[in-house]
């Protein structure tokens, strides 16, 4: 079993950052990839960004391309997601996932483990 716990979560204005961060603990071992997803009031679950956490390979939605960084520190067992120029589109809660078996995974199941999620909110 992995554990995830995100934090960082909050109210920014619009054109604001953020930085969430996503602790794993538990058989790490186990994981090839972290991801970020993220989930608006009526709106399916969405994937934002991967990463894998043997080379650092990184990919993004379209949507947050030049905006957001996903990043992790393999000794400190944690993920980041920088997300810089918000806008109101971006407010969800936002979910950091780990994968046993998929890299670059972009579907929900995809990834094995899942956090509690963190509320994001960017006002106009």
């Amino acid at each position: 079993q992995v554990q995830l716990v995100e934090s960082g979560g909050g109210l920014v204005q619009a054109g604001g950052s953020l930085r969430l961060s996503c602790a794993a603990s538990g058989r790490t071992f186990s994981a090839r990839a972290m991801g970020w997803f993220r989930q608006s009031p009526g709106k399916e679950r969405e994937f934002v960004a991967t990463i894998t956490w043997t080379t650092g390979t990184t990919y993004y939605t379209n949507s947050v391309k030049g905006r957001f960084t996903i990043s992790r520190d393999n000794g400190k067992n944690t993920v980041w997601l920088q997300m810089n120029s918000l806008t109101p589109e971006d407010t969800a809660v936002y979910f950091c996932a780990a994968s046993r078996g998929v890299v670059r995974g972009t579907r929900t199941y995809d990834y094995d483990y899942w956090g509690q999620g963190t509320q994001v909110t960017v006002s106009s």
